[in-house]
């Protein structure tokens, strides 16, 4: 039924005000209209679809107290799922459906919140994996005018979560690389439940680049840079066992999209200029003005590796593929280091630096080169994910190996030296 729809250059310019976001105000108790759309992103989901979202009606008309409208937004499926969410938007005066012409979740949530008048945006998995008593806790602080973003968390304090070990390690250190490469303070990039103020929402979307997985996390990126209030709220949470993610192709692009950020918050090229609010610094616990950490450097450096590999590996073998990632990124990290590290701007201390950089270059060739021969002798035809995962562990035991060689090494020549210097007195 539609595209993705976006505001050009030239409209946002006469729509919204060019002086930051406007005072964050409460909605009135009596708004007429719709307060709160809640989109459902679909793509196949023709046995989910009907039961979820009568289960989702059911429960905002029994217990929300501003009008409502759910948007099942369908990503180009190929089964029943069109036809549903018409039946759907016939039988429920408060639900409607917009087709899309392509897949991915940022994609439909853009297109969705796009053309919405709704002030209060959110969205939620057709799964319901999330309790929906959360639902009026995550969009309150948003209709109160306390917050300007909510997110829903499986990871802190008071959640309740029932997953498996896979899911439960995949989650967490995807958002433990993402506080060590980005410095974020949110705790939760990635659960599908989620809410936006719509003047916010005006503004951040056109700067949100991904149209995929990684849409969630981009966003609450942009928006923490730029000092907005993102309100956590914890969830109970059960997993679906017939999620629809694939994981390595997710994982690739979530790894393609945070060198993506980071390259552009070292550059200062994120765009949150728009976004700040007239009456307001940053929100608390933003790292708006907090300098990166001095490991973000190589863990973006990881990053590229980790890219440069897989995309290397389609065209050479996987020695000549790790030998050339390696060397490319030893080349790039002295420079992002220097960036992204407080005080190390500069050039002046290259030449002290070089030796440390080949004794790392060497320890890494080593390692992850001596990791790949282990696991081709082991396992004849490992496969890309098994490949990626031994070199990740190889690289974050150089990571962690060779400031010890270094010291070593620096200890050695001072005793040398002071040895020598002995004898000639």
């Amino acid at each position: 039924m539609t595209n993705t729809v976006r505001l050009s250059p030239a409209t946002r310019s006469t729509a919204l005000p060019p002086d930051g976001l406007p005072l964050r105000l409460p909605l009135p108790a009596d708004h007429p209209e719709p307060v709160l759309d809640v989109v459902v992103p679909v793509f196949n989901e023709e046995r989910d679809l009907e039961p979820s979202v009568r289960r989702l009606h059911r429960h905002l008309h029994d217990t929300f107290p501003y009008p409502f409208r759910i948007t099942v937004a369908d990503n180009a499926s190929t089964d029943a799922t069109p036809r549903i969410a018409a039946r759907l938007a016939a039988d429920l005066p408060e639900a409607e459906w917009i087709r899309l012409a392509e897949k991915g979740r940022g994609r439909a949530l853009r297109a969705a919140w796009s053309r919405s008048r709704a002030p209060v945006l959110a969205y939620l998995d057709v799964d319901l994996s999330t309790e929906l008593t959360a639902l009026l806790p995550l969009v309150a602080p948003l209709i109160s005018g306390h917050s300007d973003l909510a997110i829903g968390t499986r990871l802190a304090r008071g959640s309740r979560v029932v997953r498996g070990p896979k899911r439960e390690v995949i989650s967490r250190c995807y958002n433990a690389l993402l506080r060590s490469t980005l410095a974020v303070g949110f705790s939760d990039a990635q659960c599908g439940f989620k809410a936006v103020r719509r003047d916010v929402a005006e503004r951040l979307l056109p700067l949100v680049e991904d149209s995929g997985w990684f849409f969630d996390t981009e966003m609450l990126v942009i928006a923490e840079r730029a000092g907005l209030r993102i309100h956590e709220v914890p969830v109970d949470w059960v997993d679906d066992p017939d999620s629809r993610v694939d994981l390595i192709p997710t994982a690739v692009a979530d790894l393609r999209g945070i060198a993506r950020i980071g390259g552009a918050l070292a550059r200062g090229a994120l765009p949150t200029a728009d976004l700040r609010r007239a009456d307001a610094g940053p929100a608390p616990g933003s790292p708006v003005g907090r300098s990166p950490r001095p490991g973000a450097a190589g863990l973006l450096t990881t990053v590229g590796y980790v890219l440069l590999y897989v995309s290397l590996r389609t065209v050479t073998g996987p020695q000549e593929a790790n030998a050339w990632a390696l060397l490319c990124c030893a080349v790039v990290h002295p420079a992002a280091h220097r960036r992204l590290t407080p005080g190390r701007s500069g050039r002046g201390g290259a030449p002290r630096r070089r030796p440390g950089g080949l004794l790392a270059l060497g320890t890494g060739l080593a390692l992850t080169g001596g990791a790949l021969a282990a696991l081709h002798r082991w396992v004849p035809h490992p496969g890309r994910p098994g490949e990626v995962a031994v070199l990740a562990v190889a690289d974050l035991a150089t990571t962690l190996l060779c400031p010890l060689l270094l010291r070593a090494r620096v200890f050695s020549s001072a005793f040398t030296a002071g040895a020598r210097g002995g004898e000639t007195r």
